[in-house]
Parts: C-alpha cells; structure tokens; sequence
C-alpha cells in the first residue's frame, strides 16, 4: 500500500480538488483508492456526497479502535472510497501528540490490503498531524500557485523538513495557472530549475476547477474534455510513474 499527502503550509492553492481528482483518477486507473480527509472542514468529504461524520469518534481512530467497515464510505466513483472529515477532525492534532512516528500509517494497517493507494487530504499547518504525516507517506504532492507567497511557503516547508532531518521526497506542482498574467509566465518558466523534483504538470486556473462545489464530483465526471480534466488526468500518470 502506497501513501501518498496532499499538503501545502498555505491555503487556497488548490490542495482539496487535487487530492480528489488525483484519487478519482487513480480510481479510474483500477487502483482500489482510499481517499483519508485529515482537514476539519471536510471539504473533500462534501466533494464525495459522504456525510462529514466518524463514527465512533476521532480518538477510538486514532488510538486503532474504530470499526473501518463503518468509518471508511464508498463514494459515487467506482474504486474509491474515502475516510471522512468532520468538525471533530481537530481533535486528532492532540491526540497524535502521545503516539509515535508514522503512526497515520499504523492506523491503517488493518486495511492495508484492501488498497492500493491511500491519499491524505491535509490541513494547511504545521502541527503534530503533519510532522506524523511526513513520517508515514511514500511523497509529498504540494501544490504551489505561481505567485511569491506561494513560493515562500514551499521554502520554508522545505527548510522545515531539512531541520528536522525528514526525508520525505516533496514533489511540488504548479496549479491555478494563468498563463496570461506575466508573473505566472515567469514562475512556470524558472519552477524546473529550483524544484527539479516537481511535476511537470501545470494545473490551469479553471471554471471547471471551481464547479466542483456545485457538481460534488472530480471533473473528469462532469467534465471530462476540459482542459482542467486532461491536466489532472496527466498529472496522475506522472505520479503513477513515479510510484512504479
């Protein structure tokens, strides 16, 4: 079973949608997915039509106790499910403090037979749950708007993986792309030479992105000829690539 994290210190650079057209798009290679939404407010988990619900409660998951058949839910995308968010996703930071590294990895142990491919959903923050999170997955996919801010965070998430000796691979990739603005122009142009692990992939600024919220589906099931739909598409055959 490979792990793979959706994770950018910074929000609103398109974290969410990527992790659930990534997933759909594995699904749809015939990968059996499951899809882990770490984010208390559980976008991804409305994306999907799941209910933003754990049953059984967030410390009995974290501490191995939940009953997976009735905390993991498929979804309508043939070959995922996913691992809900709700409200009480915020406790799991607390209760992550107490338990070794890798430990995100360990809860899934009992089902991880079942799948071919986890892909977490993340928070935007640097906490207990993303040092644990780097510990427990096969590479980082950080999406990066081309803009400064959005740079300086990949650096400093960078530094911060240095510091601390993690050796966690971080593959980063351009998404909410504008080739029309000169600074995005720039940014694609030069994000090969200082990042020469990232995707080569660029995820357009898209109407079909933003539908998301209105459709509760990846775009390749609503709209599968767009431009946003072939992006995703490419995208996921480099990480497979990679993966293999």
């Amino acid at each position: 079973m490979r792990m793979l994290s959706l994770y950018s210190i910074k929000g609103g650079v398109g974290k969410t949608a990527s992790a659930v057209n990534l997933a759909s798009e594995a699904a749809g290679s015939g990968l059996r997915v499951l899809l882990w939404d770490l984010d208390p407010q559980a976008a991804t988990t409305f994306y999907l039509k799941v209910k933003p619900k754990i049953r059984g409660g967030v410390e009995k998951l974290v501490k191995g106790k939940a009953a997976f058949n009735k905390v993991i839910r498929a979804t309508n995308v043939d070959g995922l499910d996913v691992l809900p968010a709700s409200l009480d996703s915020r406790e799991m930071d607390h209760l992550l403090e107490h338990q070794g590294t890798s430990h995100l990895r360990q809860i899934l142990a009992r089902v991880r037979d079942e799948y071919d491919l986890v892909i977490l959903d993340c928070p935007p923050t640097l906490s207990h749950m993303s040092e644990n999170m780097f510990t427990s997955v096969d590479a980082l996919l950080v999406p990066v708007v081309p803009s400064t801010l959005s740079l300086r965070t990949l650096e400093q998430l960078e530094t911060f993986l240095d510091d601390r000796h993690l050796t966690c691979p971080l593959w980063p990739f351009l998404t909410l792309a504008d080739r029309r603005r000169s600074l995005h122009r720039e940014v694609i142009d030069s994000f090969d030479k200082r990042w020469p692990l990232r995707l080569s992939t660029v995820i357009p600024a898209a109407s079909a992105v933003e539908r998301m919220g209105l459709e509760r589906a990846p775009v390749r099931h609503f709209a599968p000829a767009s431009p946003a739909a072939h992006a995703y598409a490419g995208l996921w055959r480099e990480v497979s690539q990679r993966l293999q």
